[in-house]
This record gives C-alpha cells, sequence and structure tokens, in this order.
C-alpha cells in the first residue's frame, strides 16, 4: 500500500494544483460569461472532442495500451517497446485525423447529435457549431498527450501528465480575461483557447518523451501488440467510459430545458470532478499499471493486495469527499461562481444538480478502480457486460426523472448509475474469484462510518445559512469555506485516529 500511497499522492498533488486552476478558470468563465446562451454553446462545444478524447484516448485507447506495453516492457525489452509506440502512433495519429476532419467539416451536424435542443434557438445552434468547429481539433492534440501519458505512467512517471491539465486552465483564463474583450463576440475567444491549449499541452510532453527514448517515429509496419490492443480497444470504448456517456446524455437532455440547464449541469459536474480527479483519477493511474505488471508476471496475491488497498483508501477518503460534497454544495457553488453574471437563481440551480452527482461520488470512484482490475487481465467482456446494463439503467431513469424534477433529476440518475456500475464490477471480481477482502474491513467499516458521522454533525453545526453565503463579500466566503474544510479535514483525521486508526498499519496491507 505505502507504494500505491507514494504515488497516488504525486498525482494528487499535481491534479490538485490543476483543479484548483480549474477553478479559478470556470470562476472567470462565470464571472464574464454566467449561464448565458454563449455559455451553454461553449460547454455543449468543448464536451463533445473532451467526451471523444475520453472515450477513445485516455479511456478505451489506454485501458488496453497500458497492458500491452507493460507486457512489452517486462518480456520483451525496450526495442520492442519503441517499436509497438511507433506503430500504434501512425495508426492512432490516422485516425484521430479522420475524426477531427469530420468533426471540424461536420460541425453542424455533430451539434444536431449532441445537442438536438439547440435547433430550436438558430441563433445558440449556429454559435454553438462555429465553437465547435474551432474546438475539435483539441481532440487530435490531447489525444496524442493521452498517448504520451499512458507511455510515462508504465514507466511510473506520473507528475508530468497529472501537471499537463495546468496549461489548458492557464491559455483559457488567459483568452477569457485578455483575448475576449477584442473579438466581436467575446465567447469566441474560449473557443480558440481550447485550440491553443492543446497545441501547448502536446509540447510539453516531447521533452519528456525523447529523454525515455519513446519519441514516436510513427510506422507503418506493424507490432505483435497492435492487434492485441485494437482487440481489447473495441470492447473497452464502451466500458470504460460509461461515465462520460451518461454525462453526455444529460448535455443531450439538458439541451432541451430551459436556458441555463447545461451550464448548471457543467458547473457542478466540475465541482464533483474535483475530488474525482485529486483522489479517483490520481488512485486509478497509478493502480492500472500496477496491476497490469503482476498480471503479466502471473503475481495473483500481489494483485489482490493491491485491489484490497485501493478499495480501503477509496472508503477512507472518497465516503468524506461525498458527504462533504453534498453538505457544502450551494456554500462551494457561491463562493466559486457567484460573481458578475452568474445570479443567485443559478447558485439554487447549480447547488442542487451538485448535490444530486455528490450522491454517486463514491461510485464513479469505485469504477475508476474496479475497472482497472478487469483491463490488467484483458478481460474486456465483463466490464462492456456492467456497462451496457449501467448506461441503459441511466437513459431509463432520466426519461423518468427528467419530467418532474428537470436538469436535477438527470445527475440523480447518473448518479444512481454509476452504483449500478461499480457494484456489478464487484460482484463479477468476486464471482470470478479474481478478488477476496483481506482481513480488517470490518474494524475498518465501523472507524469510517464513526468518524464520518462526527464530520457530518460539525458540518451541520458549523455551516452558515445559504442566504448568509449570499450576502457574505468574496474573502469572508473564502475564509468560511476554506475553514470549514480544513476545521473538517482535522476532525475526520482526529476521529480515525482517536478511534484507532493507526497510518502506519495502514500502510502494511494485511494477509
Amino acid at each position: 500500500m505505502k507504494r500505491i500511497i507514494k504515488a497516488a499522492a504525486t498525482v494528487g498533488g499535481m491534479t490538485m494544483i490543476s483543479r484548483v486552476l480549474g477553478f479559478v478558470r470556470d470562476m472567470v468563465i462565470a464571472r464574464y460569461f454566467g449561464a448565458s446562451m454563449g455559455a451553454d454553446a461553449f460547454f455543449v462545444a468543448f464536451k463533445i472532442p473532451n467526451f471523444f478524447r475520453r472515450l477513445f484516448a485516455e479511456g478505451a485507447f489506454s485501458q488496453a495500451f497500458v497492458p500491452v506495453l507493460a507486457e512489452a516492457k517486462e518480456k520483451r525489452g525496450h526495442e520492442a517497446v519503441k517499436h509497438l509506440v511507433d506503430a500504434l502512433s501512425f495508426r492512432l495519429g490516422g485516425i484521430l485525423l479522420v475524426i477531427t476532419a469530420f468533426g471540424v467539416f461536420g460541425s453542424s451536424l455533430w451539434m444536431m447529435v449532441f445537442a438536438p435542443g439547440f435547433m430550436d434557438e438558430p441563433e445558440k445552434f449556429a454559435l454553438a457549431s462555429d465553437m465547435l468547429a474551432i474546438t475539435f481539433p483539441y481532440l487530435l492534440l490531447i489525444s496524442l498527450v493521452a498517448f504520451s501519458s499512458a507511455i510515462m505512467n508504465t514507466y511510473n512517471q506520473f507528475a508530468v501528465p497529472a501537471f499537463t491539465p495546468v496549461f489548458l486552465n492557464l491559455v483559457l483564463i488567459t483568452f477569457a480575461i485578455w483575448v475576449s474583450p477584442l473579438l466581436e463576440i467575446p465567447i469566441m475567444a474560449l473557443a480558440w483557447g481550447v485550440l491553443v491549449a492543446g497545441v501547448v499541452q502536446l509540447l510539453f510532453h516531447l521533452p519528456f518523451l525523447y529523454r525515455l527514448g519513446l519519441l514516436p517515429s510513427p510506422t507503418r509496419k506493424s507490432d505483435p501488440g497492435v492487434g492485441e490492443v485494437k482487440r481489447m480497444m473495441i470492447p473497452a470504448l464502451f466500458g470504460v467510459s460509461v461515465a462520460q456517456i451518461n454525462l453526455l446524455l444529460d448535455t443531450v437532455l439538458a439541451s432541451f430545458l430551459v436556458t441555463g440547464s447545461v451550464s448548471w449541469l457543467y458547473y457542478s459536474d466540475r465541482l464533483m470532478e474535483f475530488p474525482l480527479g485529486v483522489f479517483g483519477v490520481a488512485l486509478a493511474t497509478v493502480v492500472l499499471p500496477g496491476l497490469s505488471k503482476k498480471a503479466a508476471s502471473e503475481d495473483w496475491k500481489g494483485f489482490r493486495q493491491d485491489i484490497d488497498s485501493a478499495l480501503r483508501l477509496v472508503l477512507i477518503i472518497g465516503l468524506p469527499a461525498t458527504l462533504g460534497l453534498l453538505l457544502l454544495a450551494e456554500p462551494l457553488i457561491t463562493t466559486l461562481f457567484y460573481y458578475g453574471e452568474f445570479t443567485a437563481r443559478d447558485v439554487s440551480m447549480s447547488g442542487m444538480s451538485l448535490m444530486a452527482y455528490s450522491f454517486g461520488l463514491l461510485g464513479f470512484i469505485l469504477v475508476k478502480i474496479l475497472a482497472p482490475a478487469f483491463y490488467a487481465r484483458k478481460d474486456m467482456k465483463t466490464p462492456v457486460k456492467v456497462a451496457i446494463i449501467a448506461l441503459v439503467t441511466n437513459m431509463v431513469l432520466n426519461l423518468i426523472f427528467i419530467g418532474p424534477f428537470a436538469h436535477v433529476g438527470l445527475a440523480a440518475a447518473t448518479a444512481i448509475s454509476a452504483f449500478v456500475n461499480s457494484g456489478l464490477l464487484y460482484w463479477y471480481l468476486r464471482k470470478q474469484e479474481v478478488f477476496k477482502p483481506l482481513s480488517g474491513w470490518a474494524k475498518l467499516i465501523i472507524q469510517v462510518v464513526v468518524a464520518n458521522a462526527v464530520l457530518v454533525a460539525f458540518l451541520l453545526w458549523f455551516t452558515p445559512p445559504i442566504a448568509e453565503w449570499l450576502l457574505f463579500d468574496w474573502n469572508q466566503r473564502l475564509i468560511w469555506l476554506f475553514g470549514l474544510v480544513f476545521a473538517v479535514i482535522a476532525v475526520y483525521a482526529i476521529s480515525l485516529l482517536a478511534l484507532g486508526l493507526n497510518p502506519r498499519r495502514m500502510l502494511k496491507t494485511p494477509e
């Protein structure tokens, strides 16, 4: 567990920097553009290439590529790894070029598919289509960044990939503040910022790949690993990306709701992504290469220990993050976004969808941990079965909830489907006898539940009503928010220690 915690802390620390800057970015966007028609159009235009990036690059491709790359590294040596990288870079680059061309020249068609509700508002639809034509090449650039990140993660170099998103946030902040006033349509600056950020992120990676001796030289020559990646990637396309598909379905349905719905879901999703990115994605990034290596060397005891260690960390950190996000939803939205064009109504609407999303946070994190246990063993079929069930569940619940609860119902449906997904993944791991919890879980669960009860009581007692948050000025909000967050972390940690949780013992996975 010590190795996992250390590596996850590195990735989580870098991700924390990026996420904090991401909040600054969203605060700037909210201040300048609020939850307006232009903001709705941009969020959809940005979400579409991001969806494909997470689906193809960070999702299916990485999950299929890392186990094959780890096996080549362990068994065949550096030259074999370099040949695999060269062969895959040629094929990946070619596919991405074709998809990007379709995206740029067919932006209106993509917008009809992903935001059909915009068609009833021609101005919004035209603006979103124009921005999508600019943002779509980001898919090509950031997918190559994800390809590079997978290589570096396999070589246990986690810091550079985790730090890379910082550049996206810095560029978007710069374009929102200084470029938007220069344009006839100010919101278009954000679309150009996305494109520039993709170039900057890719250039940042090249020296580090060169130092590893793995800077790609694309070649048409095939490699044994290419076919294996293809075979594993097709089912992984669906299995690993169900959460992103669910979130995109939310956007599609939200496009039919009142103006602002897309933005409310975006802002609440961004806040949910903070703990998910800092902890869940960081832990998953570290777990997959380790599990792949152990599967390649058939170290099944170590394989089970890594899963058990990751799940313990999820319980200890994920549960309080879920409760904190739920109880501080509106204060968080107010502190970060209640400025300029962002209204009190926007705070209320975004806060409600954040509460709904927060219920699913633990489920989202568990999927990030449990899915790699299948992909590391090159089992692609099981996660696909589970993902189909979760996706159908989400779609049915969307249709049930959207009528009475509007955008909040969409968020709630996504949260429930996350638990369906994670619960079934865990059940299949037990059924296949791949994983069995090690000793000490009963005591740990009692300790964590009691400590979280103390956390909830503390927040309910000390958090001011939302009416007061709205009256605070920005520095009062920040002082209150940071005071509550740091105090509740201290209260939770002290409670765990008082209940007998030994951090040193936690570093040693029980047999």
